[in-house]
């Protein structure tokens, strides 16, 4: 038995999976070698097509097999139609055993993902974080290897290294070309940026471009270039637009999330790092967009402006970016139609490759550049160490996303909550599932005050500059203990000695596992 860095005791291999145990943010060096690529050499004659018929005619072309890896982007989230079509025309192939790597799993239903699970058409899964039916299948033991969970930045490190290799790339697109030239920017479902399939078109065996709006070579403007797509194929919907937008970012009336995303607002614009130039993510939660809110009041009254706005960006970001408090905005996921608009009408608003967003086994990408992250969680415990994967009875409640990657590339990372959810505390003594680990969380921001870490590695800076203001710094310990008298200890998640899911940190070391759940 292994124990990391974390305290967190792990098996030496799970199945064939050899365990690298997590020692540290910033331990592991990259990979040594060149970027490895699974992308075939391709000849096209002038004057050929890569257009063909149907879905089963382009897997077919494509030469999957039994076993083989296939992948697919979340830039349509709820709305996707792509996944469960491509899915369906799997099975009816006879093709099973494949390992499932999307860059994130998305709720779809009728059918469900869990039912290809069932069925045998998906024995392996790896991505950021699985949820509803097949999240419920997983915690119950009911696949044979278990999922391997990975941040956003961690994917394309996993597949750059080798580690996840994709036999077939299914890129949905609302507007693309016969010859392969595709984008999610035009067309009547628009999602915006497909920066989370960038890196799957680059590196794929094959690569197959879905679109329901086939337009006059060539497409532009181009997010994924011909270059890199081997068969176009064009289907009657790849996604609803309205649940493409559903779960968008709205702004909370609850008075509890919004003081605590008022008094995040006070912790930046107290840092000596909120002035002219300073950059920022805040992502599309709740208390988030409410951050965004007050974080551009604040900025108007002080005369502030910042370089970039990075990640996920919704509605509020381009509000401000119209206003001019936002120079630029990166974005590598759009989280809402405004979002998915602004790509295309307004000049600095830019699509970004995911790996530019969050691989840190890269030359350099914009999470080293960022100044504040603002971040949400399930709970946190009294060494700052983050769970946003399962839920308090040990259901899976969500995916690791970017999350890990911004708490470890941004100067000053923020987690946000209130520190109860109904009758359970989020403020725990050891998190079930760790997910970030503490010691890359700068602050936690909760209804009842701000604790600050003590070994986060701008934590000097950032007491100093909140000493001279009169907010609310707490300890954790004393989070923790208003927290468990207000609801009582929680009692402890009962499992078994099996491993459903592997939790691998953004350098490729095992910062945690799940096991299964007793029922």
């Amino acid at each position: 038995m292994l124990i990391n860095s974390l305290g967190r005791e792990l098996p030496e291999k799970i199945g064939d999976y050899v365990v690298k145990p997590y020692t540290g943010p910033y331990s592991t060096p990259a990979k040594e070698g060149t970027v490895i690529t699974h992308r075939t050499a391709g000849h096209r004659i002038p004057g050929s097509t890569k257009l063909l018929g149907s879905l089963k005619e382009a897997i077919t072309a494509s030469g999957l097999t039994d076993g083989m890896t296939i992948s697919f982007h979340h830039c349509f989230r709820e709305g996707d139609q792509v996944i469960g079509q491509v899915l369906t025309a799997i099975r009816e192939l006879g093709i099973k055993g494949l390992r499932f790597a999307p860059s994130a799993v998305v709720n779809i239903k009728n059918p469900s993902i869990a039912d290809f699970v069932k069925d045998g058409t998906i024995d392996r899964i790896e991505a950021s974080g699985i949820r509803g039916q097949l999240g419920d299948a997983v915690l119950a033991g009911e696949m044979e290897n278990p999922v391997i969970l990975r941040t956003h930045g961690a994917r394309p490190r996993a597949i750059e290294a080798g580690e996840l290799q994709i036999d077939v790339a299914f890129i949905g697109a609302s507007a693309a070309d016969d010859y392969g030239n595709c984008t999610g920017q035009i067309g009547p479902n628009a999602c915006g940026s497909l920066g989370y399939a960038f890196i799957d078109a680059q590196s794929a065996a094959c690569t197959i471009v879905i679109t329901d709006n086939l337009v006059e070579y060539p497409c532009c403007p181009v997010s994924i270039s011909q270059q890199y797509v081997d068969y176009v194929v064009q289907v009657d919907s790849i996604g609803d637009p309205v649940k493409i937008g559903a779960g968008a970012a709205r702004l909370t009336k609850n008075p509890r999330d919004l003081l605590i995303a008022e008094r995040t607002v006070d912790l930046i614009a107290a840092s000596r790092r909120f002035k002219d130039g300073f950059s920022f993510q805040t992502g599309a939660g709740a208390i988030s967009i409410a951050t965004t809110k007050y974080l551009a009041d604040r900025m108007r009254e002080r005369g502030v402006k910042a370089s970039f706005a990075l990640g996920g960006i919704p509605a509020a970001i381009i509000d401000m970016y119209d206003e001019g408090l936002v120079r630029v905005v990166e974005c590598s996921q759009s989280f809402d139609a405004v979002a998915a608009r602004a790509i295309y009408d307004r000049q600095d608003v830019v699509e970004i490759d995911n790996a530019d967003y969050a691989n840190a086994y890269s030359k350099g990408g914009f999470l080293n550049r960022e100044d504040f992250g603002v971040l949400g969680a399930l709970e946190v415990d009294t060494d700052f160490n983050v769970n946003i994967l399962t839920g308090s009875s040990g259901e899976m409640m969500g995916g690791l996303g970017g999350g890990p990657d911004v708490a470890g590339g941004a100067a000053i990372s923020i987690v946000t909550l209130p520190i109860i959810r109904g009758r359970t505390p989020s403020i725990v003594k050891r998190v079930f599932t760790l997910c970030t680990p503490g010691e890359t969380v700068a602050a936690v921001v909760t209804e009842a005050g701000i604790a600050l870490n003590p070994k986060h590695r701008n934590y000097q800076e950032l007491k100093e500059d909140l000493e001279k203001t009169n907010l609310k710094l707490v300890s954790i310990q004393q989070l923790h203990e208003l927290s468990t008298s207000m609801t009582g200890e929680p009692k402890a998640i009962e499992t078994t000695d099996r491993i459903t899911c592997i939790v691998e940190y953004r350098d490729g070391t095992v910062i945690d596992v799940i096991r299964q759940i007793k029922r």
